[in-house]
């Protein structure tokens, strides 16, 4: 691995949580960047957000007023797993 040395300006509580983390895992604080950092690679889109499908869908829910109230896909996914699981929400007018 080709190490580079780089300066980074963080607030003090960012600090601290990497130090503990590092603690936490026998490793030190630049490991826990790099695992932080592949991770976010790994989950977030970062060539920059569709704007045109968001745009799509906002225009959709004002036609319509169609849309899953965020209260019942908490319900849904705290029954995930239990004897009373909740069917799939679908959506309904909302406002």
């Amino acid at each position: 691995m080709n190490l580079v040395n780089r300066t980074l300006e963080i607030d003090s509580e960012t600090d601290e949580r990497l130090r503990e983390m590092a603690r936490e895992r026998g490793q030190d604080v630049a490991a826990v960047l790099a695992e932080a950092v592949a991770l976010l690679d790994s989950v977030v889109d970062l060539a920059g957000p569709d704007i045109g499908e968001d745009r799509r869908r906002y225009d959709d829910f004002r036609q319509t007023r169609l849309a899953v109230p965020l209260d019942d896909v908490k319900a849904w996914v705290a029954s995930w797993g239990s004897e009373d699981e909740l069917p799939r929400p679908q959506p309904r007018k909302i406002g």
